[in-house]
């Protein structure tokens, strides 16, 4: 009758799993958005080292995981899993519902996973600052922390409208040492060009993402650090899935379905691709990425060549997209505001092997308000998408009248998003589902790829 699944500190992996070697098909070239023709590890260099290059690229299934970054995860992970009894009562479900809890972190989320990781190996490699993007602040915050523990300097970019509706996001990286700016900001050419333009732009992660790109490819001693979407940073959050497989193997269980809620998809492949991968030994294992309705990537967007960025200076990859000039409403869950996803995630997507589902932020935010009245943990607005189909799910478990066994990730908790929690309360919060027409015009703008 466990609640808690917890694993001692040896447990933590000595490997992430790469699951580029066990794709369906080969990966899709990464095309340099200046020449339009393949990327090359040179062409990366001005913002990576090159030991996460060599990791972006890798076909090696499993990659060892630094002793030095071990010792640092030790901090929170083996992060517990619970297994969610007072959920599966309120709702009178048969199904088993666990779910893996990344809010232990110090920063309170999953992305210290690849934060620390990603400092590691600029420190390793003798850059002395790091230029990133954040949306709700939760990768901002992390990459602060692992700046600080690597004696790094940190400069963030944050996405106006997070910035506003989460001030203590920002708080957070500023007393880790990292200088913010709210984007669109007057600080880089990108910032400036798409402010002449609209001086009430709200900003997001495509614009944030541009400026921080330019920063470090203008700055010889500063790389780039991106929280989520690069292979690198799927692979670093393998960690996830890794240890909840064993925990529930320490209980005799394995799940039916696997879910997390998914914006550029490191959090979702974090914890489903180690379970994806045992298909190949015969387990019957669903993996269901979950979006927001006015950011629908996977649901409503098409899967083609785009950039990573608004500017057009960060690579274009193959995957499912809104246009690279979309900018979706100011939702609270700032995290989950992409335009476009891993390419991995997008091609297993689109190869039929991972679901998609698309939820409005009010029922979210319900499923939110019922988790937390009988687990009593706050889920950040992000986690709450995967609360509300893990719901979803013991609730049709419920009328089938058949047993099901539901893992889903929290991918970070919601102490810091009391004003979205607020709006819902007061029945002030909207619901936006973003127009077909708006999103027909901003897929005209595509980059034309002739591979």
């Amino acid at each position: 009758m466990n609640t808690k699944i917890v694993l001692e500190e040896t447990k933590i992996p000595k490997q992430w799993y790469n699951i580029i070697p066990d794709m369906p098909g080969p990966l899709h070239p990464v095309i340099n958005p200046q020449t339009l023709q393949p990327v090359t590890p040179d062409d990366m260099l001005a913002i990576f080292p090159m030991s996460l290059i060599e990791q972006e690229m890798s076909n090696q299934r499993w990659i060892d995981i630094p002793d030095e970054v071990r010792e640092i995860y030790k901090l929170w992970r083996p992060s517990p899993l619970y297994r969610a009894r007072r959920l599966e009562q309120a709702l009178g479900t048969p199904a088993k519902i666990y779910y893996k809890y990344e809010g232990v972190s110090p920063a309170g989320s999953h992305k210290p996973n690849s934060a620390i990781p990603q400092a590691y190996y600029n420190k390793q490699a003798g850059i002395r600052r790091l230029a990133t993007e954040t949306g709700a602040g939760q990768w901002g915050s992390s990459l602060a922390l692992a700046c600080s523990m690597f004696g790094l300097e940190c400069t963030i970019y944050m996405v106006k409208v997070s910035c506003t509706q989460k001030p203590y996001r920002k708080s957070m990286m500023q007393l880790w040492g990292a200088q913010v700016f709210p984007s669109p900001s007057e600080f880089t050419n990108s910032g400036r060009s798409i402010l002449a333009h609209d001086p009430d732009n709200p900003g997001s992660l495509g614009i944030a993402i541009s400026e921080a790109v330019e920063d470090a490819a203008t700055h010889a001693d500063t790389n780039y650090a991106l929280g989520s979407v690069l292979n690198h940073v799927c692979l670093h959050q393998t960690v996830i899935g890794l240890e909840a497989k064993d925990q529930l193997a320490t209980v005799g269980d394995y799940p039916d379905v696997v879910i997390a809620c998914c914006g550029g998809g490191s959090n979702f492949a974090g914890l489903a691709f180690p379970f994806i991968s045992d298909r190949a030994n015969g387990k019957k294992v669903r993996a269901l990425a979950v979006e927001p309705a006015s950011c629908p990537t996977l649901t409503k967007g098409i899967y083609a060549f785009d950039y990573g960025d608004t500017v057009k200076m960060a690579p274009i990859m193959k995957m499912y997209t809104l246009g690279h000039d979309f900018v979706p409403p100011g939702i609270h869950a700032g995290g989950l505001r992409y335009h476009g996803d891993s390419a991995l995630v997008s091609q297993l997507y689109q190869a039929g092997e991972i679901e998609a589902k698309a939820y409005k932020q009010n029922s979210c935010f319900e499923g939110a308000l019922l988790f937390a009245r009988s687990e009593g943990i706050v889920p950040a607005p992000e986690s709450s998408h995967a609360v509300r189909a893990a719901i979803d799910e013991a609730v049709l478990a419920k009328e089938e009248g058949k047993e099901k066994t539901i893992l889903f990730g929290l991918s970070g908790h919601g102490q810091l998003d009391m004003a979205a929690y607020d709006a819902y309360l007061s029945g002030s919060l909207e619901d936006f589902e973003y127009p077909e027409e708006k999103i027909r015009e901003a897929l005209q703008r595509l980059p034309k790829v002739a591979l």
